[in-house]
């Protein structure tokens, strides 16, 4: 792209030229290293950081089709969350309670690890820990939010972790339509993600890593990545393709990419954000089914997305599909109808992109040591946060660090494969039908839609 990549999100447009644009070389030839990487977002990044600070003789090259943050890592809502694709009683059913609140805290501990990481290299991606709003709007929200709530207070989480807000100090923090109530978390920061996947990128490099910008990876095997025109060589190979994964000839039905669509609003004025409130950037959602998320950016935007885009036949990836006009349509109706006051108010930005979703909606990380390979992923949109985590576990695993992070719930769990076509496109766009269905029923009724329970694995909490 001549524009440096600014089509791409509201993220990458309003990067800084110095982040933006690049000359890391294409791979061609052989090339040997001791941990080559495939994928350079998050969680290849990440990876490759914590290598390199525990052991900063190894020889890390990390390879990429486009370049550094193309992926989801540059284009999500901006979200550094605690969030796991499975709820914490889900975790504990596959584990046990203490494994389910080993993760959730070191959960939560990552999002202070990426402060931590952009104050120790003095860096500005527009970090601010707000805590996360989730709204009650409806009588069939409401018994979500009592659930989530009765589940915090069994693990004991609450009110430290979670918290119930009333109608009256929710409206103190966001003024959003028909709120009776909310839900709480302040392990939640808002943030430019483009300009932190693009900064780590840089930090990298710094402690002396390799990437390796268009050169696309066509398979993963033990001992090698086989590419166009380069093979890399190395005892260990790492797979962090997140949504693209499905472009793997090993790996088709790894992960479904499901793709997430979002937009930004012009500057906001003060007089206004006197309505809206979000005085402390707090990111915020609801209790809807198909979920909506957004956030107050640095520059006074709201950046604003949702799910419903379809998935594509033969988990296909192709450009277009970063749009759809009735997905936009849908998600900037949400947006007025939350917020009346920006009827008037300019959408400049939209975009999308893949997220990766495992058949059983379970993160994961893991190393096979007679193989080599290994992996992280699987985050179904809540990566920001888990990729730090799983980058430092599967650095751990690499260097055969045993540590908390190596024990906990997540590490080597195994996905089953999603299902082959035509199964597979029937089932993710019924789910997303049927949640699409169901939101509406609740908000005309008020009363949970039962046709939705089927199909909540494919698409959100």
């Amino acid at each position: 792209m001549t524009n440096g990549y600014r089509d791409l999100s509201f993220w990458w447009d309003s990067l800084p030229d110095e982040l933006r644009y690049s000359d890391r070389p294409a791979l061609s030839g052989q090339l040997t290293a001791d941990v080559a990487i495939v994928g350079a977002g998050y969680s290849g990044l990440w990876t490759a950081y914590y290598l390199l600070k525990h052991q900063p003789d190894l020889k890390v090259v990390v390879v990429d089709a486009h370049v550094a943050g193309f992926g989801a890592s540059g284009r999500n809502g901006g979200w550094c969350s605690a969030l796991f694709p499975a709820s914490i009683d889900s975790v504990a059913a596959r584990s046990s309670r203490e494994q389910a609140l080993a993760l959730h805290a070191h959960m939560a501990d990552a999002v202070d690890e990426v402060g931590r990481f952009l104050a120790t290299h003095n860096l500005d991606a527009d970090f601010a820990k707000g805590g996360n709003l989730t709204l009650v709007r409806s009588a069939a929200q409401a018994e979500r939010a009592a659930h989530e709530l009765d589940t915090a207070d069994d693990f004991g989480l609450a009110p430290q972790h979670t918290r119930s807000l009333d109608a009256t100090q929710a409206r103190e923090r966001i003024n959003a339509t028909e709120v009776s109530g909310a839900v709480f978390t302040p392990d939640c920061a808002a943030i430019n993600p483009a300009k932190l996947v693009r900064e780590l990128a840089m930090v990298v490099e710094q402690l002396g890593g390799i990437i390796c910008e268009h050169s696309r990876a066509l398979d993963i095997k033990p001992g090698a990545v086989e590419g166009e025109g380069f093979t890399v060589r190395a005892p260990i190979v790492l797979r962090t393709t997140e949504g693209y994964t499905p472009s793997l000839r090993s790996f088709k039905r790894q992960l479904a990419p499901v793709y997430s669509l979002v937009t930004a609003t012009e500057p906001i004025p003060d007089a206004m954000w006197d309505e809206i409130g979000l005085a402390d950037r707090e990111t915020f959602s609801d209790y809807r089914r198909l979920i909506i998320y957004g956030q107050r950016t640095a520059d006074n935007r709201i950046v604003f997305g949702g799910r419903g885009a379809p998935y594509h036949f033969g988990s296909r990836i192709a450009p277009e599909f970063d749009r759809d006009n009735a997905t936009f349509a849908e998600i900037e109706r949400s947006l007025v109808e939350l917020f009346p006051v920006l009827q008037r108010t300019k959408i400049t930005h939209r975009w999308g992109g893949p997220l990766g979703v495992p058949r059983d909606w379970f993160a994961s990380v893991s190393l096979d040591p007679t193989t080599g390979l290994g992996t992280t992923g699987g985050y179904v949109g809540d990566g920001v946060g888990a990729s730090n985590l799983g980058g430092r576990t599967l650095a751990d695993l690499v260097l055969n660090r045993s540590t908390p992070r190596t024990q906990l719930p997540w590490v080597h769990h195994a996905s089953p494969m999603w299902e082959p076509e035509p199964l597979r496109w029937l089932g993710v766009n019924a789910g997303l039908a049927a949640m699409t269905t169901a939101d509406r029923i609740e908000a005309r009724t008020g009363k949970q839609a039962r046709r939705a329970r089927f199909a909540s694995r494919f698409t959100g909490h």
